[in-house]
């Protein structure tokens, strides 16, 4: 006969600084329209293509941010809506994500560009677009600076959420952890933001030095090799964006190593886990169902207290058969 844990708890699942990571990216979408309007209308009075090329690259910027700021909104508002299982905590993954979709075709079309320019090279207005590449910059660094609080992120799902299980493991054991557990606490939607804006800050700064060089060394060569750097770079995060978030979304095992302790400590007096998951809820909530086939007489609540420990675990279910 097996018994199990009842359900009766809410299922919030939502990270840290939830709500201030929203007004943030809300921020930084109004610097961004602003500047997006600014350009434009700037480059429609003074006759200027490249500015309102810029201003609509940055309205592609925008756009990304506001798919973030969306996420976060939609997720506060329905945390206790029952049709979500286990809660919206993963819906910022999903937003992070298709941000990462977004970041890889901008990389292609980068790269496209970029050789297209090897074998036909255009007219470049310097004294235009030096100064535009260094207004974009800046507005890309104090987008940087607002998304990331100040400069003091901290990604941790909750300020108690230390795993902090196993004082007896190895060094390389508890990096292992520590990169795990870092991986569970981060909020991939507003990284993916943040990977939007650095994004276009790289591409910015190699503009700069692209157009520089090319300007004094007549390298006009320069221009699209910098473009095709941009592309490579762009696409690298894109890439590591895509294979985080995607992770999340399948239900990959978060932490190896926590797995494997939790297995030691409940087979430790003989009893055997016959079936086990370990998930992501959202950022710094882990969720577990075990399965425990034991001869003595033990309830799902002995094996609950001897979870406890990995304060990172929000949701364990506990199935128990007895032998």
């Amino acid at each position: 006969m097996a018994e199990t844990t009842p359900s009766a708890h809410p299922h919030i699942f939502l990270g840290e600084g939830h709500e201030q990571n929203e007004r943030r990216t809300w921020v930084v979408i109004a610097l961004c329209s602003a500047m997006m309007v600014a350009e434009i209308a700037g480059g429609l009075m003074f006759g200027s293509i490249a500015l309102v090329a810029d201003g609509l690259h940055m309205s592609t910027h925008a756009s990304a941010l506001l798919l973030a700021a969306l996420a976060y909104r939609y997720a506060r508002r329905h945390v206790d809506d029952q049709r979500f299982s286990f809660g919206t905590g993963k819906l910022g993954d999903l937003a992070g994500f298709t941000s990462a979709i977004v970041l890889a075709m901008i990389a292609l079309l980068i790269g496209y560009e970029a050789v297209a320019r090897f074998f036909a090279p255009v007219p470049i207005r310097f004294a235009e677009a030096i100064p535009i590449a260094v207004l974009g910059l800046i507005v890309n660094v104090a987008s940087v600076v607002l998304l990331s609080g100040g400069g003091h992120r901290h990604d941790h799902g909750h300020s108690h959420h230390h795993d902090h299980d196993d004082v007896h493991a190895s060094h390389a054991h508890d990096s292992a952890h520590d990169r795990a557990h870092h991986r569970a606490h981060r909020d991939n939607n507003m990284r993916a933001a943040i990977v939007h804006v650095l994004a276009d800050a790289a591409v910015s700064v190699l503009v700069i030095v692209g157009l520089t060089l090319a300007r004094l060394l007549g390298w006009n060569w320069m221009d699209p090799a910098v473009g095709l750097i941009g592309a490579v770079v762009i696409a690298a995060w894109a890439y590591t964006l895509i294979r985080d978030t995607g992770a999340v979304l399948l239900d990959m095992n978060p932490d190896r190593g926590m797995a494997e302790r939790m297995r030691a400590i409940i087979e430790t007096d003989g009893d055997r886990l016959i079936d086990f998951h370990l998930w992501r809820l959202g950022p710094g909530h882990l969720a577990a169902i075990v399965s425990v086939e034991t001869r003595r007489q033990r309830g799902p609540d002995y094996y609950q207290s001897q979870l406890r420990r990995f304060r990172a675990l929000s949701h364990v279910t506990v199935e128990v058969q007895h032998q």
